[in-house]
């Protein structure tokens, strides 16, 4: 049998969650893996362990961060960093001290799809284009089971620090879904049938431009108790249609709103920043977000990505610049909401391309809990594009924004407390969630037990499952717009 091939536990790369064209790396990042290849062939030697182990062990983890840490700031990405300390490349404890941890950490923002879904069989799919992929190369005779809710489960919650979560939609017309959210029901199940315990909540989606969605809508909230609606700004079914809509059209957006609040769910998420055609992209910005905050006060918003728009480059809010987050922040300004209110910031996909840029990731998360609020901040990772999550968890551990920085700018310091907040407890509160009641029974549910089985003979990957190249991208996106 061969080996899979090696890979660095902490992944610099140009992967998409598919909804973007693939960012490619920078000089100076391609130059942080060939530090971390370096620095981590060196401790393994050092340490007497093989590479392959070593690269799975909490020391691993540590010695690509430091590597990536030493490379960004010689070239002047100071202004935020992973704090390592060098010899966590060697002793454990103090590499378990830096990137492990014990939080609860709820991930508001999974994915997966159906192999066998009745969205393969729609003519002109594309779906053999997906064979052009990362996954496809990932050891299953069918490369769609490498998205599937079975690979979701290993990346999730064995080969990584996830405690909960909630599974989320692609944008897509029903029942041509790549996962339908009777599919997502199933998942759910599966896992709730482990012992009794909710570990997987839901979203259900809605497509306020879609006919019949207000009716989904009363349907879904009577089939499950739902986490919350999930929709896509930017996203139009109808080919003839200007591409998308925004919250507050009287036509589409504030019906979706009143409907959610007559059924009970409070919490609407949205997908904002990212464009998903250029068709939509001024769907896109977040100038609605605030107003139906402002009307809407007993409902919660939670703006997945942040409205981070891909290759813009964050830096420190600028009011003349209104795109990305800071067309977020100008968009709570403009209607008086404060920080801590009832507009939310998911930062699925978003924390991970700022990886890659810790001078840009402070600025990032620095706005956002400047300005969304400390309590107001969720994790999320867009997971399964990404592979297992535990890269971006141990990154986050680390991190940290320079003084200067919250000097300069009025940035909080990440400190252990505040970390715990964005892992966990803030997403915890916003989904109706008793954090303490549910620690126990997560510490000893049957979904723990096979992980504590597990990790002494774990097999990450490390691998990542999204778009990685243009080429690629294009294939996704085809097939996408197969499934509208």
């Amino acid at each position: 049998m061969t080996d899979k091939p090696l890979r660095l536990p902490i992944k610099l790369d140009s992967t998409s969650n598919g909804e973007f064209a693939p960012v490619p790396l920078a000089a100076v990042e391609r130059q942080a893996n060939e530090a971390a290849w370096a620095l981590t062939a060196d401790a393994a030697k050092r340490s007497g362990m093989k590479r392959r182990g070593y690269l799975a062990s909490v020391c691993g983890a540590a010695a690509t961060l430091f590597a990536f840490d030493e490379v960004f700031a010689k070239a002047g990405r100071t202004g935020g960093r992973y704090d390592i300390h060098p010899e966590a490349r060697y002793d454990e404890q103090l590499a378990q001290a830096q990137v492990g941890g014990d939080e609860f950490i709820f991930d508001v923002q999974l994915h997966h799809v159906n192999p066998v879904g009745a969205w393969r069989q729609r003519p002109g799919n594309n779906a053999r284009g997906f064979e052009l992929m990362p996954y496809a190369r990932c050891g299953e005779s069918d490369p769609l089971a490498c998205l599937s809710g079975q690979r979701l489960l290993k990346d999730v919650f064995l080969d990584s620090d996830t405690s909960m979560a909630v599974l989320s939609h692609v944008p897509a017309t029903e029942p041509l879904s790549p996962l339908t959210h009777e599919e997502a029901l199933a998942t759910k199940r599966i896992i709730d049938a482990m012992d009794g315990t909710e570990r997987l909540l839901l979203h259900a989606p809605v497509n306020p431009r879609e006919p019949g969605s207000l009716e989904r809508m009363q349907k879904y909230a009577e089939s499950v108790k739902l986490a919350a609606f999930k929709t896509y700004t930017q996203f139009d079914p109808d080919p003839a249609g200007p591409g998308g809509y925004w919250l507050d059209d009287e036509q589409f957006g504030l019906p979706m709103i009143e409907q959610a609040r007559k059924l009970g769910v409070r919490n609407i998420c949205i997908h904002k920043g990212i464009p998903l055609s250029a068709r939509g992209v001024q769907f896109s910005g977040c100038r609605d977000v605030g107003v139906v905050a402002k009307r809407y006060p007993d409902m919660n918003f939670i703006i997945y990505h942040s409205g981070l728009q891909p290759g813009r480059g964050e830096r420190a809010f600028d009011a003349q610049r209104p795109s990305g987050i800071d067309d977020l922040v100008m968009s709570l300004q403009a209607n008086g909401i404060a920080p801590n209110a009832n507009v939310y910031a998911e930062l699925g996909t978003s924390w991970r391309l700022m990886m890659r840029n810790p001078e840009q990731g402070a600025h990032f998360l620095g706005k956002l809990l400047k300005h969304v609020g400390e309590n107001n901040v969720l994790w999320g990772t867009d997971s399964i594009w990404y592979g297992s999550p535990q890269d971006q968890i141990q990154a986050f551990r680390a991190f940290q924004i320079a003084p200067q920085l919250q000097e300069q700018q009025g940035y909080p310091a990440l400190t252990p407390q505040l970390k715990r907040k964005v892992f966990g407890s803030n997403g915890a509160r916003v989904y109706g969630l008793d954090e303490k009641a549910l620690r126990p029974k997560l510490d000893k549910d049957r979904v723990r037990k096979a992980r504590m089985d597990y990790l002494p003979n774990a097999t990450p990957d490390f691998a990542t499952h999204g778009p990685r190249t243009r080429r690629e991208f294009l294939v996704f996106k085809q097939t996408e717009q197969a499934l509208s």
